[in-house]
């Protein structure tokens, strides 16, 4: 069976990243055939270019491409960078938790919508915390190497809730 709109599809890969520093690819991700990445295929739920890539492929097809970052998570955009002032980050007692401030921490925000965000701490001054909520993958290029484990016809609920059900069925 090919991969194509509408199929459940398992896959095993290794996600590989280049270094920026070095040029070399590092490990980012890796699933194995006992925790694949299983997914209903062509309904918005994988980076476009991902799922292209594996159009057509059946059980058992190797795979070894590439996704440049503006087709993955896109470039970093600098307006997702933000100046927050130190004192947002006091508590009741207006103390600041110096260990969760750390740069390099991601954080859980919320914005004036109530959105839930995350955001990396990229510089800590004494009266602002330079966040970045951009993807965390945004601005980097993918390699992916693996094998289509599986693909399947989706069931008519898996179709009808846009997403894979598992063993033993799905409960909402």
């Amino acid at each position: 069976m090919n991969i194509e709109k509408e199929k459940v599809v398992s896959v095993s890969y290794i996600l590989f990243s280049p270094n920026k520093i070095t040029n070399e690819e590092v490990q980012v991700e890796k699933t194995t055939e006992g925790n694949p990445l299983t997914w209903l295929y062509g309904v918005g739920a994988m980076i476009p270019d991902f799922e292209n890539n594996l159009k057509g492929k059946t059980k058992g097809h190797k795979f070894d491409f590439r996704i440049t970052a503006e087709n993955a998570y896109g470039v970093i955009d600098p307006t997702y960078i933000i100046d927050i002032p130190l004192d947002s980050f006091r508590d009741p007692d207006g103390k600041i938790d110096s260990e969760m401030l750390k740069v390099g921490s991601t954080l859980p925000m919320q914005d004036n919508q109530g959105n839930h965000l995350r955001g990396i701490v990229k510089e800590v001054s004494l009266t602002i915390v330079k966040m970045d909520f951009n993807h965390p993958m945004a601005g980097k290029d993918l390699h992916f190497t693996g094998e289509v484990l599986d693909v399947r016809e989706a069931t008519a609920d898996e179709i009808a809730h846009g997403h894979v059900h598992g063993p033993g069925g799905h409960h909402h």
